[in-house]
């Protein structure tokens, strides 16, 4: 009875929350891609617009408790989830979490290190996301971002949230990360970008690794598509690098960039300690030198992480479990 009570009162904040026309958006992989199909074409065509997204007042703790409560039951039976380190995070004030990406389109892991987050110091810990630009083109889209901590990706929308003291999540490898093939499943892919680097030193904010095994099995690349997005100038008309081409329930072969139903890969997220580079001053954010310097030493320690988190693994089953950790 507690568990159908709690399903129902779910169900009825969601309706609350989410006006009907609106789920039927948000739940639609076709209207989805022809929302994205749109945004392509204003883009290729110097339409597309750059409508404010960096109102960290935006967010909204009910609707956040709401998606994670469903992400929370979505972790625990479907990927069983297990969550180490958070004994790193900082408890409070600005911290820049850098993760690898993976998943593709669903990102499962963004919501994984919220969730953990959110679990173990409360909702007053919030948390933000850079995301795409697409999806603050569409006024449907960009409502419900803003309501759950996303901004556009950029350093002024993360230096709106430092200054409310909150910690803001960013993938620096994006597209080029998230859609690496399959036998490179188990790879750092920072694919050479030091912008988070950048932001960080100018902020003076401490950088916090967050390494997630096993989202990469979720569906499987058969090609990241580099070549093929440079052919037909996919930066141009949706600023991305790649057109990938993947094998993803139900579809079978498809475009990447069409949504799906994640494989139950078994998941592991790990938060490593801060990483914090005092001596440097805002102005040595222009060096290449140091920036290369500290990007190695980011990219060593989360690879280092990901190849611990990744031992003995078997698709889908996972690794053994190996140390004390947070389950979902």
């Amino acid at each position: 009875m507690g568990t159908f009570t709690a399903a129902t009162d779910w169900f009825a904040h969601v309706r609350r929350l989410i006006p009907r026309e609106d789920r039927k958006i948000l739940l639609s992989p076709p209207r989805l891609v022809a929302r994205f199909l749109r945004f392509a074409a204003r883009r290729s065509t110097g339409r597309a617009g750059r409508a404010s997204a960096d109102d960290v007042a935006a967010r909204d703790p009910e609707l956040v408790g709401v998606l994670l409560d469903l992400w929370r039951v979505i972790a625990h039976y479907w990927f069983r989830l297990r969550v180490e380190g958070l004994e790193h995070v900082p408890a409070h004030g600005p911290v820049l979490f850098v993760g690898n990406h993976s998943g593709g389109l669903v990102p499962t892991d963004g919501f994984f290190a919220s969730l953990a987050i959110h679990d173990h110091f409360g909702p007053e810990r919030a948390v933000y996301a850079l995301v795409h630009d697409f999806i603050f083109e569409d006024p449907v889209l960009r409502r419900y971002a803003s309501r759950l901590g996303m901004l556009r990706a950029g350093h002024e929308s993360a230096r709106h949230a430092f200054a409310a003291g909150a910690a803001v999540i960013v993938f620096p490898g994006s597209d080029l990360d998230s859609y690496r093939p399959f036998r490179d499943r188990n790879r750092v892919v920072l694919g050479g970008r030091k912008g988070f680097l950048k932001l960080a030193i100018r902020e003076g904010v401490p950088i916090v690794p967050v390494v997630t095994a096993g989202a990469q099995e979720q569906f499987v690349v058969l090609s990241r598509g580099d070549r093929l997005a440079r052919l037909l100038h996919a930066h141009a008309w949706a600023r991305t690098e790649v057109l990938p081409i993947i094998l993803a329930v139900p579809w079978g072969l498809t475009q990447g960039f069409v949504p799906y139903l994640p494989l139950p890969a078994q998941t592991s997220v790990a938060f490593l300690p801060p990483m914090r580079w005092p001596a440097l001053r805002p102005a040595d954010a222009d060096d290449p030198a140091v920036l290369e310097r500290c990007y190695r030493e980011v990219e060593t320690a989360m690879q280092a992480t990901l190849d611990r988190l990744t031992e003995g693994r078997h698709f889908l089953r996972g690794a053994p479990e190996r140390r004390p950790s947070w389950h979902a």
